[in-house]
């Protein structure tokens, strides 16, 4: 199960229709598992039905959470026109075996679809998402 403050939910939410209509992209980062700090990143592709980081900001992001005694606790995406489920392209590319893996649809203006996943070895398993005050 992933637990997520309703503030990271919410900066998740607004970057992605931000972002839209290409994918946004993003990291939470934490210690022991716990989501705590909110980290956009740009979508290199920017496209509409693909999400890649950026290698260079992607090192540096790596980096900073490695000098700050973190790790990826939450991997962000959206999907534009599609369900919040990772595509095959997703899960060849999850490559954080310990992360929860967040998707947001922003195919509907009105409605948000938040999701979470683990993907591991290729193994989709989609996870309970508990939101906190």
């Amino acid at each position: 199960m992933l637990t997520i403050s309703q503030e990271l939910a919410d900066k998740i939410v607004a970057h992605a229709r931000a972002d839209h209509p290409d994918e946004a992209c993003g990291v939470i980062a934490g210690r022991n598992g716990v989501p705590e700090r909110f980290i956009p990143m740009e979508n290199a592709e920017r496209s509409p039905t693909f999400y890649r980081f950026d290698s260079m900001e992607q090192l540096r992001v790596w980096r900073e959470m490695d000098d700050n005694d973190e790790e990826p606790v939450v991997i962000y995406h959206s999907h534009t026109a599609t369900e919040a489920h990772p595509s095959r392209t997703d899960v060849t590319y999850a490559s954080e075996p310990d992360a929860h893996y967040v998707l947001v649809s922003t195919r509907e203006p009105d409605e948000t679809e938040f999701r979470s996943y683990r993907i591991i070895d290729g193994v989709v398993s989609e996870e309970e998402v508990r939101f906190t005050p």
